[in-house]
C-alpha cells in the first residue's frame, strides 16, 4: 500500500476505485466494505483506494476537541497497510476544503486528480458544500463524468456504526474482549516511554511510563490489563496499569507497563502496546508492601492469561 498525504500528490497515472471515510478503527464492518473495494478494484482493473481525512472533520468545524478516535492516524495507516489496499490518500481537512461543492468535490477531486472510474459508498453517504449532496446527486455525476457508483446499503452501515457504537462502548467499561472482538484485532496505545517517579522499581515491579501525545486517543477504563509489545523485534508481554495510581497519591492519571522478564532501557522508544485482557480495576490499597502482594497476584493471572 503506498500512503499518500493530500490529494494534490497522488500518482495520476492509474485509474482508481474508491471509497471515502474517516474508518476510525479499521474494525471488522470496515474491512468487509474494503474487502468489497479491493475485490472490486482486481475485477475492472482499477487502483482501490481509500480518501480519508485528518484532522477529523468534527475537530475542524465544530472545534470539537473532546472527540474519542479508537486510532491515532498512525495507527490506522499501519492497520490498513495489512489488508492489500494500494493506495491511502489522508487528505488535510481544512475549513476551505468544506466549503467546496458538490461539483468542484465530484470533478475536480475525485475525476480529475483521483481519475475514479467506480466509487463504492454508503448510502447515506453526504458531501459537498453543508453536506448538500446525496448518493442520488453522486449517481447523477457518475452519468455524466463516466464513473460508476456502487451503493452500500443501510443493513452494512448500520453493522458498521453498531460496531463502532459497541468498540466505544466496551472500551469505557474496559471490556478489552469485546472491543477486540469487534475490531478484529487487539486495541492499541501507541506511545513514547518517558521518566516516572521510579516507584515501581523500589518494590521490584519496575514501569515503563507511556505518553501519548494525541489527546483525541480513546484511552479504556481504568484498570490493570494484560499486554503485549514488539521491542526491537522481541514479543514482549506484560501487565498495564491506566488511572491515579491511589494508593502513592498519583496526582494525574497515568499509563504504565510492568514488562516480564525484560531490562532493557526504553526511554524515548516508541511503543505499540496491544491489550489483551483486563484483570481488574484500580484499587487504593492500605500500603505500598499491600500493593506490592496484589502486583505478584497480578502478575501471576497475566501469565495464566497469556499461557491460555
Amino acid at each position: 500500500m503506498i500512503t499518500v498525504q493530500s490529494i494534490s500528490n497522488f500518482d495520476k497515472a492509474y485509474p482508481t476505485a474508491i471509497t471515502i471515510g474517516t474508518f476510525d478503527g479499521v474494525h471488522i464492518g470496515h474491512r468487509k466494505i474494503l474487502e468489497r473495494l479491493i475485490k472490486s478494484a482486481k475485477v475492472l482493473g482499477l487502483k482501490s483506494t481509500v480518501l480519508t481525512f485528518f484532522p477529523h472533520p468534527r475537530m475542524v468545524l465544530q472545534q470539537d476537541m473532546s472527540i474519542q478516535l479508537l486510532n491515532t492516524i498512525e495507527e490506522k495507516v499501519s492497520i490498513m497497510n495489512t489488508l492489500g489496499l494500494d493506495y491511502l490518500i489522508i487528505h488535510p481537512f481544512t475549513k476551505e476544503f468544506s466549503r467546496l461543492s458538490a461539483t468542484e468535490f465530484v470533478r475536480d477531486i475525485l475525476v480529475n486528480n483521483l481519475k475514479t472510474k467506480k466509487i463504492i459508498i454508503g448510502y447515506d453517504h453526504r458531501f459537498g458544500r453543508n453536506r448538500n449532496a446525496d448518493i442520488n446527486d453522486l449517481i447523477a455525476f457518475g452519468n455524466i463524468l463516466d464513473f460508476e457508483v456502487e451503493e452500500i446499503s443501510a443493513l452494512e452501515i448500520d453493522d458498521v456504526s453498531v460496531s463502532s457504537t459497541k468498540i466505544r462502548k466496551a472500551l469505557d467499561i474496559g471490556d478489552i474482549k469485546t472491543a477486540n472482538a469487534y475490531l478484529g484485532y487487539n486495541y492499541m496505545l501507541t506511545g513514547t516511554i518517558v521518566k516516572g517517579k521510579g516507584l515501581g522499581r523500589k518494590i521490584d515491579f519496575p514501569t515503563a511510563n507511556l505518553f501519548i501525545k494525541e489527546t483525541y486517543k480513546l484511552i479504556p477504563k481504568n484498570g490493570v490489563y494484560v499486554v503485549k509489545s514488539q521491542i526491537d523485534g522481541q514479543l514482549v508481554y506484560g501487565m498495564m496499569n491506566i488511572g491515579m495510581n491511589p494508593t502513592v497519591s498519583g496526582e494525574k492519571r497515568s499509563i504504565e507497563i510492568n514488562f516480564f522478564d525484560f531490562q532493557q532501557d526504553l526511554y524515548g522508544k516508541t511503543l505499540q502496546i496491544d491489550i489483551i485482557d483486563r484483570i481488574r480495576d484500580e484499587h487504593k490499597f492500605s500500603s505500598v508492601e499491600a500493593l506490592k502482594t496484589q502486583l505478584i497476584k497480578d502478575k501471576q493471572t497475566s501469565l495464566a492469561i497469556i499461557s491460555e
